[in-house]
């Protein structure tokens, strides 16, 4: 089972924590994709934008932070984290 923590950080300070589980048979990549967009759905944000940073940082530690940058509109917070915590 793959499971991804998407975690919502203001002030260094965790707000708001969830977790993804994906059980499909699919390649990491899609795997990726559902979660992080079943984890925005959860704290009703928009789907932020993979940056090149975020993606190589995400490829080599399994783990990154979505900044405003990432993000089409205004955010309410400093960071969306998210970890893959089982694969």
């Amino acid at each position: 089972m793959f499971r991804l923590n998407g975690k919502i950080v203001k002030d260094g300070k965790i707000i708001a924590s969830c977790v993804s589980r994906q059980e499909a048979n699919v390649n990491r990549t899609k795997k990726v994709y559902d979660a992080l967009e079943e984890i925005c759905q959860h704290f009703d944000l928009p789907v932020p934008i993979w940056l090149p940073a975020r993606i190589k940082e995400f490829q080599t530690r399994s783990k990154t932070s979505f900044l405003a940058d990432s993000f089409l509109e205004e955010i309410p917070f400093d960071a969306l984290e998210i970890q893959v915590i089982e694969e």
